[in-house]
């Protein structure tokens, strides 16, 4: 019958491999908006022994982030437990990251700390991984910053190289965003305080600098000025730093701002370091 609509139940014995396909995939997710709870504990038990074939798979992980977004309690904590002792090769696969993305949103904090646990000893491996690094953010985003301090720890003395990765850098600005001021001022803060020159003429680094001045306070706005300061024509004229430069004179306060302005306008008349900047 070309008119019968096709419900979960016809999909019976066959759920894992409807999971895997794209019409299957998305069918299922649609079906489980609306499913009872009958209807949805059937899928579940058919997807739970394939749980981690579908995680990795390019339809198959749809159909477990939805059950870990609209699951009960109960299939929650199977679909957690099912992830330990794999979050690290999860972390790095390309689907299977998405999935620890959204456990980690979802799963309590005694669930979440286990999972994150599992990325001990391997945190910059992953923070420079293309999947790994957005599971770090995840976590930085997620979780409590007492249960991450292992991360922040495996950035100290590395805040330079990190900032200066196309990943590094967003990872450290999830950390700049999220952490505790006593976890940043640490070993994150002084290091970029420190390397402000060096990062503002970086491709990604730049990003880190004007993240500090916009996000952070009037101090740390102040410290990144007095390292800049004597080279601000220069920073401006270069194709990175002209935008840490630009920030400086958009969040910086007027003591600073006149500071830049003296620079730029130089000490003769003829104002050469504005005629420079304006070539």
């Amino acid at each position: 019958d070309k008119n019968r609509r096709f419900e979960l139940v016809d999909l019976t014995n066959h759920i894992v491999e409807f999971s895997a396909d794209q019409h299957g995939s998305r069918f299922i997710q649609q079906k489980l908006q609306v499913a009872t709870g009958e209807e949805s504990d059937l899928v579940f038990a058919e997807v739970l022994p394939a749980v981690h074939i579908l995680m990795m798979d390019v339809f198959g992980n749809y159909v477990i982030q939805k059950f870990l977004e609209q699951g009960t309690r109960l299939q929650q904590k199977a679909l957690a437990n099912a992830l330990t002792g794999h979050v690290l090769t999860l972390s790095l696969q390309m689907y299977g990251c998405r999935v620890i993305q959204k456990a980690l949103e979802v799963v309590d904090e005694a669930q979440q700390s286990d999972l994150v646990s599992e990325l001990d000893g391997h945190v910059l491996r992953c923070v420079r991984d293309q999947n790994g690094n957005h599971v770090i953010q995840k976590c930085i985003e997620s979780v409590s910053p007492a249960r991450i301090q292992f991360i922040v720890s495996a950035f100290y003395g590395n805040v330079l190289s990190l900032s200066m990765h196309p990943y590094g850098c967003r990872v450290i600005q999830r950390v700049l965003e999220h952490c505790t001021s006593e976890q940043k001022s640490a070993g994150i803060m002084d290091e970029i305080l420190r390397e402000a020159v060096h990062l503002a003429q970086d491709q990604y680094g730049n990003y880190v600098v004007q993240h500090v001045l916009q996000h952070g306070d009037e101090d740390e706005r102040r410290r990144i000025l007095g390292t800049l300061a004597g080279q601000i024509v220069l920073l401006a004229q270069h194709k990175f730093a002209s935008n840490v430069i630009e920030k400086c004179l958009t969040y910086c306060g007027s003591r600073e701002r006149q500071i830049m302005i003296h620079e730029m306008l130089g000490t003769s008349d003829e104002n050469e370091p504005l005629q420079a900047m304006m070539k």
